[in-house]
Order: C-alpha cells, then sequence, then structure tokens
C-alpha cells in the first residue's frame, strides 16, 4: 500500500484540522505546499516532503567536512546552502581540512549562519548521503529501521540529519544497498518490514523483533535525546537518532 503522493497548491482538505508540516490554508481549505506524501489522520493533517534541501536547525546531529582552519575555527560543509562554523574551543582533537565530523547544531543566526559544537571525529568508514528529507525513514519509528541495518550487517552507522550517513565496520557494502532501498522506497509503508525481509534473505538470518530498549529520554526535544544518547560508542554497532515522530512513524 502506498501513500498519496501530492504536489504543491494540491487541495488536501475543506475540513477544519490541525495543521502539520508543509502546508497552508487558502479561503478556508488546506492545500500542500511541496511534492511529498500526504500524512493525515482524523484530526490532523501535513504533508512529509520527498526532496528538498537541508534547512540547519538548531540541536540537529548533522556530518561535516573541514574545509578551511581559521585563527579560532574551522568553516565546514555541513549540506547546506548556508554557512558554518566550528569553533576550535568544541574540538578535543587536532582537525584538518577533509576531515569527516560530527557535530550538534549550536545555534542558528537571523542571517541563518550556523555554529557548531559537540565535535566527533569519524575516522575512516565510509559516507553516504541521501536526500535530507528521507533521514527520517532511514531511521524509523525510534530508531527501528537503523536497529534493523545495525542488526542485519554489523556496520557502525551514523545517520546525519543534512543527508549525510557515515558507515563503519561490518558489511558495509550490504548496509549501503540497504540505504539505496529505503531512500528508493521512502514513499512506501510498512518500509521496516519489507527491509527486514530483504535483509534476512540476503544474509540468512532471522532478525526478528528487538527487544524494546528503556526511553527514559523527555519526549519534548527528540533532537536533544538522540544527542544525549548518541556517543559514537565503537562497542555498538549502530548509533540511533530519535526524530521527530510523525516523520518517522513506518504506518
Amino acid at each position: 500500500m502506498v501513500r498519496k503522493i501530492v504536489i504543491p497548491g494540491e487541495l488536501l482538505t475543506a475540513e477544519k484540522k490541525r495543521l502539520g508540516g508543509h502546508v497552508f490554508i487558502k479561503e478556508g481549505k488546506i492545500l500542500s505546499d511541496c511534492v511529498g506524501l500526504l500524512n493525515e489522520s482524523p484530526d490532523s493533517i501535513g504533508v512529509i516532503p520527498l526532496e528538498g534541501p537541508y534547512l540547519p536547525q538548531a540541536n540537529d546531529i548533522i556530518i561535516g567536512f573541514v574545509l578551511e582552519e581559521k585563527f579560532a575555527g574551522y568553516t565546514m560543509d555541513i549540506n547546506s546552502f548556508y554557512s558554518s562554523f566550528l569553533p576550535k574551543r568544541e574540538l578535543d582533537f587536532f582537525a584538518k581540512p577533509g576531515d569527516i565530523v560530527s557535530v550538534k547544531i549550536a545555534s542558528v543566526n537571523e542571517v541563518n549562519e550556523v555554529e557548531l559544537t559537540g565535535a566527533r571525529l569519524l575516522a575512516g568508514g565510509e559516507l553516504a548521503e541521501i536526500s535530507p528529507v528521507k533521514i527520517p525513514r532511514l531511521i524509523g519509528k525510534e530508531g527501528s529501521m537503523l536497529n534493523v541495518i545495525k542488526r542485519g550487517t554489523s556496520a557502525v552507522v551514523v545517520a546525519g540529519r543534512n543527508g549525510r550517513i557515515w558507515l563503519k565496520g561490518g558489511n558495509t557494502k550490504l548496509a549501503l544497498e540497504t540505504i539505496r532501498l529505503i531512500e528508493s522506497e521512502a514513499h512506501k509503508e510498512h518500509l521496516t518490514d519489507r527491509v527486514t525481509k530483504f535483509l534476512e534473505e540476503k544474509t540468512n538470518m532471522k532478525l526478528g523483533a528487538e527487544p524494546a530498549r528503556e526511553n527514559n529520554f523527555k519526549e519534548d526535544n527528540p533532537r536533544e535525546n538522540h544527542f544525549r544518547e548518541n556517543n559514537f560508542r565503537e562497542n555498538n554497532s549502530a548509533d540511533v537518532m530519535v526524530e521527530n515522530k510523525a516523520e518517522c512513524e513506518d504506518i
């Protein structure tokens, strides 16, 4: 079963509903403002975009490249139109141009200049990119999709909100193949189940359901929750980013 794909300006409903993302009201009717998947419930309506650039938000965990060293820090490529800066005080290692670094967005000012914090060097490994708007499907509800990839490939997987994914160890070739499958089928329902079946067929393993993780994080700030949870532990085969539940839910 496939969710309905809508286009900019398309009429979604004339009913009064709570507005989700990427919709607007015109003459009392609710319309879409982008190409995406209709996300409707009895009392709310929104659109999950299928394409779009990365727009930095405070507390996002992202993956960037070091571009240039300055006196007080480094300019960074964060896969965005906007400039970003990582102060040297935020690093406990010496960085050089070309290094891959996981960082948290500390702030975004009124002209969209980005300041970064909490840098972690991602040494070695491989890097993949997908559309940033598809990252929530890669993560899954409460990290369910990343956990499936972890168990099926034994790879370390760090997913950045800006569309970059870093992988190391295990079967990275299969992990990349799985990421491309998720990217191409992000608009379909029950994606976690299909990815689980795909990995089981590829590995001849029965993945089954993973025991539920105890969730002691605050519900009101899932991006901050991920920053506290994600310590890039080498002994853990995937790092789970908990995103907006409405976007990540695999229904």
